[in-house]
């Protein structure tokens, strides 16, 4: 009997089977919209509208923005021309698909969402002024990772990829107009680490590191070891996050959705209740705060969210996405003082870590699965459960975490180490740490306009601690106290003089009307819009300020708050 024998006869090669076989120059996935030859010019064109930006919006004020933008368009097109005359590529063309994958346009919405809240509560133009250098490197990124692509593999996949990288790097690091040249080295550092650095996990290719953590890293070990973190916004970024109220809790809120579909809450979680609990053992050996003015940071909370969380990267395994963001949690941690101390900006200490941990997936997943851990792994509980209720689980957990934290005070805009109060009675008690830290808060205030805070800045006088260092020489003492003059403080107009004395006695005062509206702001809440003496005073009251509980009239000085 033939063996043939009840199979059905295999069809001849028909349209579809052609077009498997040898691909047209262009090709679209289902979905996509109609192709057409133009594409393959797609780089030009992204090339031929950074020329133009350059041209128009940096020509003028940043030439060195102008020359960056252009010779980054004419490189495209250069690029794209080279590709289009190859032999190879003239031959089979260069193929395009659509990929649309709901984990890029979801985080890209997420991040998109902080920027406008964080630009739109600025007092000064920031974010704003920045908004269209996104779309420049937008443009870069997308031109740049098509010719990478089409150069090793001769296909692109088009979709929504490049968003979340490009805003993940500037929601931390971006450089100043006239180094922007730099930022755009660091989006190509970015792609062609995703493109070129790649391995095998569980039998499937892929990359190894976060493309917009791994050009994060990279450029912040160069800043530091160059000294060039003034070549950036990186200090004031880090800063202005912190300003706009309940950033916590947005930044909660704009994660959910990638929390519960992608099941990297379990991440999260670990990795913020790490970070609060090695707080809470600090306040309680030392009572004081790690990280001064909160127990997480806005833009450790960031990261904690939409950083280091990229399923690709990350380990498989639930335990090992567990020991991950603990992980990520104790290394910013440790690096917080390693680099205060070292003397390189503190913002760097959730960027510096996470290639590392990206390196270290595979053997994270094999921990997990040992016998000596498998005991512990959450997977062991509703096996029969599916994914996406098990992702639901891990991020009804992170919810009900958030919620303590933010009821407790671990989290939100009212932590007690935003308030001078706090650091000036941890300084009387002698705690040398927090008297750096009010010595440069001090001499922060003064800059901003407090004649009571310039006045206090040049008694407390030079501090150094874990790397914060507040300078106060004789000259600069006196500079201090002729500016609290100037601002309308009295005493330290009496004080200036006093200062080529041997043993200077200086006087002090409590802060006046005029003081209160900067002082009582915090590090974290926003202007104080009520300036009648009531209303001050009463938030004076709130935050622990001495002799401010019954006042009643106002009054230019009341009694004075002491200092060592």
């Amino acid at each position: 009997m033939s063996r043939t024998r009840g199979r059905k006869p295999r069809p001849s090669a028909g349209p579809r089977d052609a077009r498997r076989a040898d691909p047209p120059p262009v090709t679209a996935e289902r979905g996509a919209a109609p192709s057409w030859p133009l594409t393959r010019f797609l780089p030009t064109v992204l090339g031929l509208a950074l020329v133009l930006f350059g041209v128009i919006d940096g020509g003028a004020d940043h030439p060195v923005l102008l020359w960056s933008v252009a010779g980054a368009g004419l490189a495209l097109m250069a690029w794209n021309a080279l590709l289009l005359s190859a032999p190879r590529y003239r031959n089979r063309g260069l193929q395009v698909t659509v990929d649309v994958r709901k984990q890029h346009y979801l985080q890209a919405c997420a991040q998109l969402t902080i920027f406008i809240y964080w630009g739109f509560h600025l007092d000064f133009p920031l974010v704003r002024d920045h908004l269209p250098h996104l779309a420049v490197q937008l443009a870069f990124a997308y031109g740049f990772d098509m010719l990478l692509s089409w150069s090793r593999r001769g296909r692109y996949s088009l979709g929504f990829g490049p968003f979340p990288v490009i805003f993940s790097i500037n929601l931390f690091l971006w450089f100043k107009p006239e180094w922007f040249f730099l930022q755009l080295a660091m989006v190509a550092v970015g792609f062609a680490a995703k493109e070129l650095i790649r391995w095998n996990r569980d039998g499937r290719p892929g990359h190894i590191f976060n493309p917009s953590s791994f050009p994060l890293a990279i450029t912040s070990i160069v800043l530091i070891l160059a000294g060039a973190s003034d070549l950036t916004y990186g200090g004031l970024i880090a800063n202005s996050q912190a300003i706009p109220p309940h950033m916590h809790m947005l930044i909660f809120l704009v994660a959910l959705p990638g929390q519960i579909l992608f099941g990297v809450a379990s991440m999260t979680v670990s990795a913020v209740v790490t970070t609060y609990l090695c707080g809470r053992i600090y306040l309680a050996v030392t009572g004081s705060h790690y990280f001064f003015d909160c127990y997480l940071p806005i833009p450790v909370f960031l990261g904690m969210h939409l950083l280091f969380t990229d399923p690709s990267t990350s380990p498989r395994t639930e335990l090992g996405r567990i020991f991950f963001g603990i992980l990520y949690g104790l290394s910013t941690v440790a690096l917080y003082p390693l680099l205060l101390v070292a003397g390189a900006p503190a913002f760097y200490d959730k960027l510096l870590q996470v290639p590392l941990l990206n390196l270290s997936v595979r053997a994270i997943d094999r921990a997990a699965g040992s016998r000596w851990l498998a005991p512990l792994a959450p997977e062991r509980l509703g096996r029969s459960a599916p994914p996406r209720w098990r992702y639901l689980a891990y991020t009804a957990l992170w919810v009900a975490t958030f919620s303590i934290l933010s009821v407790t005070g671990g989290l939100g805009d009212r932590h007690p180490g935003q308030y001078l109060p706090f650091w000036i009675q941890r300084c009387e008690r002698g705690d040398e740490r927090a008297c750096a830290y009010l010595a440069m808060t001090e001499q922060q205030l003064c800059g901003g306009g407090s004649g009571w805070a310039c006045n206090e800045a040049a008694i407390l006088g030079p501090r150094s601690r874990w790397g914060l260092e507040a300078k106060m020489d004789a000259s600069r003492k006196e500079a201090a106290f002729r500016a609290g003059c100037e601002l309308g403080f009295e005493p330290a107009c009496r004080n200036g003089p006093r200062v080529v004395h041997a043993h200077p006695q200086y006087e002090r005062a409590a802060p006046t009307l005029a003081d209160w509206p900067l002082l009582l702001r915090g590090s974290r809440l926003g202007a104080v819009t009520d300036h009648t003496p009531a209303a001050l005073y009463a938030r004076a009251c709130a935050q622990g300020w001495p002799d401010t509980c019954d006042h009643h009239e106002p009054a230019a000085h009341g009694p004075p708050p002491s200092h060592p």
